[in-house]
This record gives structure tokens, C-alpha cells and sequence, in this order.
């Protein structure tokens, strides 16, 4: 044995195998998958020869470091607040205008935050960030000041890693939020119970851990926050607050709405419910109640989310060939993802008008639920939409919907032809990224094998689409 490693040494050959808990190439792309959106082949490299534990403690802690965007935010965020009401004096010209004005201010600010996801180094942060958009949900449709939904964007990206009663407080203060959910409304003598049963049902404790008369108590305690134009800060407008006593979670006292989130987290279920939701987006479809309850008494203690990802994403599930493929991509993912791993030229713009047309807009939540997510995104008219993103990248279908049509209808008319002209450089990169595959690629691409492999003799280009247009390829 000692002639053989003389012989390999001389010869320069590597004769040490990888230690048994390293990771395998398979285990680090589908950890990659999980906690991203791409698993390139150099980011494969860099994890192989850490163990599980290892691997995910970088990826959290960068994630951690990454707390501000680097792509500019648009001009116009920092301008005060105002309510985009058609002026009634216009004319039908001048008030169509106005309305497209406004829609591509969304549309510049969903092109922002996609070009972030599109070029970031640490895809962990903005998968947290998104994470918690879906979660601590608002919408540029009711809110109608994209100021804000971009402080709230900056506000959940600072904090996505950080600590969660911190983060709930800002959320409970948050102008877009307070907008979104009526909160302008909720006066002393005339509560508006919108925010407080969200708050309970939907973001901290969920159905049958509080009573109706807890969720009534709590919008009391809420009365008077609100976001003041111009700037459209936060305020608590004492003369409106409510500052009689209160019963709320067992609890009485001269509450205010900081009290109430204090007292949430006292429930033991509020820390077994985050848990659960991150469970069901990074780990799998059917959260173990026992790990659940032992990852939840731990971040219980100081409420620190990047520890508790670390924990969660050590769970043996996540990178567990048996639990490959049961978690569905959404929308974003599916493309931003699809983008990444090829490196296509594709605007932001372009990439946000895709993930729309899959049912998810950036800052347009469907409702307060937020997007569906894992089997909710597989719908027939969705499957057909990420269909013919794929044809497109590939050069065999329109790049854009006909002008006039759809979301294009606000574009400037040098937007929509950049849109249309990018078809021949992104279908051109497409084909020469697919000639850059050895045969057997499948497992780079796809987390299980393909339902229906490409053909023998397929060319490059038309084996990569087939992999792309396979129902694994929607999977991670």
C-alpha cells in the first residue's frame, strides 16, 4: 500500500477519499436547491468537502452578513407619499397616461428586487426576505405607495436573519403594513379588528390558540397606529388610542400594541408556529411534530432566527435522498433559478413579467395568505406559463405577449422592443450553455430523474429543453 501512495505522490494523483460525513455532489446541490435557487457547479465544489453541518453554517452565516440590497432602489422611493387617485379633471389621454405611470413605478419596483435575486452572491438572504414578504404579507394593490412596500422590503431583508421578536415589532409598526391591513381605520371607540385577527390567525399563533374576545382586546390595544403622509412614517395618535384595560391571552392590563407581541410570545405555540412554516419551505410537505416542538423550545429562548435555520437545516430530511423532489419550486424560484443556472441576458423585467404570468408578482401577494405555495403553485394554467417561458429561452416561442396585451400594455414603447430584441441573445446563450453539458447532466438539472428523457441523438439545445420542460424540472 505504502508503494502505491509513493508511486500516486510522485505522479500527482489524489489518493485521500473524502471523509464519510462530506458531502456527496447530489447532497450539496440539493442543500443548494433548498436554501437558493441554482446549484452552480463551483458552488458544488465549495461545499463537497464540508460535512452538513459545515455547509450550512456558511450559507447562514453570509446570508446573516447580507443585510442591505446591492442593486440601486428606484429614484423615485424616497419622494413622499401619495394616493395615485386618477385626477378628475384630466382627459382620457392624459388619464390613461397617468395610470401607466404608476404601473411601471411597479414595475420598476418588482424589477428591482428581482435583479437582486438575479445577481446575488448569498441566495439564502433573499430566499429568507421572500420568505418573510409571503409571510408578513402586504400588497402594492391595497397599500398603493410603493415608498413603502420598498422601506418594508428593507425592513424584512435587515431582519430576515436577525431576531423574530425584533422583527414582529417592526412588522406591527410597519406603515405598509398598517395600510394593507386597515390598521388607518382602528380609532378608540371604533376598532378595525383587520390587523389584530391576522396578526393572531395568520402570523404569530394561528386558528384555535386564541378566542374572539382575544383578538377584539387586541385591536383595542392597536388604536392609533398609523402611517402620516407626507413621509408616511409611523405615529401612534394618542387621541385615538384605547388605553383602558384590557384582557388579552390571560393577561390584563393598560395594553398597547407592543404589549400585545409580548404576550404572543409568551404562548409556547408561537414559536411552534414559525417553526412549522419554515419547516414547510426549506425542509419538506410533512413537518415531524417532535422535531418541530424540540427546534421550537429552542428558539423559544432568544428568538434568534439564523441559530434556528442552522438547526433546521441540519435535519437530516434536507439533504435525505428520499425527501429529493417533494418540495414544489414557486414561480420566482422556477425562474430566477432557470436564469442563474444558464446564465441567460434576461432583463429583470423579463423575468418579473415570467414569474406574474406563474402566478407570482413581486409585492402583489394574492391576499393576505400570501401565495399558495407547494402544491397551490401547480395548477394547469401555471404549468402552461412556465412551459412557455422554457419555449422561450429556447428561442421556440414569443419572447413577450403581443404589445398591448397583459402587463406589457404599460411599458414604454423602447421597454417593450429591448424586451423583444433580447429573444435571439438569450435563445444564443441558451444553445451554447446546452453544447457546454456532458450527456448525463440530467443530475445537475433536475432533483430526481426525468420523467420523460430526452430522445437518443438529441442535439444539445433540444436535450436541454426537454430536461427544463419535464414535470421534475418544477421540483427541488
Amino acid at each position: 500500500m505504502w508503494r502505491y501512495r509513493f508511486i500516486a505522490t510522485l505522479l500527482g494523483l489524489s489518493v485521500t477519499a473524502a471523509p464519510a460525513w462530506a458531502l456527496t455532489d447530489t447532497q450539496a446541490r440539493q442543500l443548494l436547491w433548498r436554501t437558493g435557487f441554482d446549484a452552480p457547479p463551483e458552488r458544488v465544489s465549495a461545499l463537497r468537502p464540508l460535512s452538513q453541518g459545515q455547509a450550512v453554517d456558511r450559507l447562514v452565516d453570509a446570508a446573516a452578513d447580507d443585510r442591505l440590497a446591492k442593486t440601486p432602489a428606484p429614484d423615485w422611493v424616497g419622494e413622499p407619499i401619495t394616493v395615485p387617485f386618477v385626477p378628475k379633471d384630466l382627459g382620457d389621454d392624459e388619464k390613461q397616461a397617468f395610470r401607466r405611470m404608476w404601473a411601471q413605478r411597479d414595475l420598476q419596483l418588482q424589477a428591482w428586487w428581482m435583479q437582486e435575486m438575479l445577481t446575488t452572491e448569498t441566495p439564502l438572504a433573499e430566499r429568507m426576505t421572500l420568505f418573510w414578504h409571503g409571510h408578513f404579507t402586504s400588497s402594492l394593490q391595497s397599500v398603493r405607495a410603493g415608498q413603502l412596500m420598498y422601506r418594508q422590503n428593507v425592513m424584512l431583508r435587515a431582519n430576515a436573519l436577525g431576531n423574530y421578536r425584533t422583527l414582529l415589532h417592526e412588522v406591527a409598526h410597519d406603515p405598509a403594513m398598517l395600510r394593507y391591513l386597515n390598521n388607518q381605520q382602528n380609532r378608540k371607540g371604533a376598532p378595525n379588528e383587520n390587523f389584530a385577527r391576522e396578526l393572531l390567525e395568520l402570523f404569530t399563533l394561528g386558528e384555535g390558540h386564541y378566542s374572539e374576545h382575544d383578538m377584539q382586546q387586541a385591536a383595542r390595544a392597536f388604536t392609533g397606529w398609523k402611517a402620516l403622509p407626507p413621509d408616511g412614517r409611523f405615529v401612534e395618535v394618542r387621541r385615538q388610542h384605547d388605553d383602558g384595560i384590557k384582557s388579552f391571552l390571560g393577561q390584563r392590563g393598560n395594553f398597547d400594541g407592543d404589549d400585545i407581541i409580548d404576550i404572543i410570545l409568551r404562548q409556547p405555540q408561537a414559536a411552534v408556529f414559525i417553526v412549522d412554516e419554515l419547516w414547510h419551505e426549506f425542509v419538506s410537505p410533512n413537518p415531524d411534530p417532535s422535531e418541530v416542538e424540540r427546534l421550537a423550545s429552542s428558539f423559544r429562548k432568544d428568538w434568534q432566527i439564523a441559530p434556528l435555520m442552522k438547526q433546521l437545516l441540519r435535519e437530516p430530511e434536507v439533504i435525505d435522498a428520499r425527501s429529493a423532489g417533494t418540495l414544489v419550486k414557486s414561480p420566482v424560484e422556477f425562474v430566477v433559478g432557470t436564469v442563474r443556472s444558464i446564465g441567460l441576458p434576461l432583463t429583470p423585467l423579463s423575468a418579473v413579467l415570467a414569474a406574474d404570468s406563474m402566478g407570482q408578482a413581486l409585492f402583489y401577494p394574492p391576499n393576505v395568505k400570501g401565495w399558495p405555495g407547494g402544491d397551490g403553485w401547480i395548477t394547469s394554467d401555471a404549468l402552461l406559463s412556465r412551459r412557455q417561458f422554457v419555449l422561450a429561452l429556447a428561442g421556440d416561442a414569443p419572447m413577450v405577449a403581443p404589445q398591448g396585451q397583459g402587463r406589457e400594455a404599460n411599458l414604454r414603447k423602447r421597454e417593450y422592443q429591448q424586451l423583444r430584441r433580447q429573444r435571439a441573445v438569450v435563445a444564443r446563450r441558451f444553445g451554447e450553455f446546452a453544447e457546454s453539458l456532458p450527456p448525463d447532466a440530467a443530475l445537475q438539472m433536475l432533483a430526481l430523474n426525468p420523467v420523460q428523457p430526452p430522445v437518443d441523438g438529441a442535439k444539445p439545445p433540444d436535450r436541454l429543453e426537454t430536461w427544463l420542460l419535464d414535470p421534475v424540472y418544477n421540483l427541488k
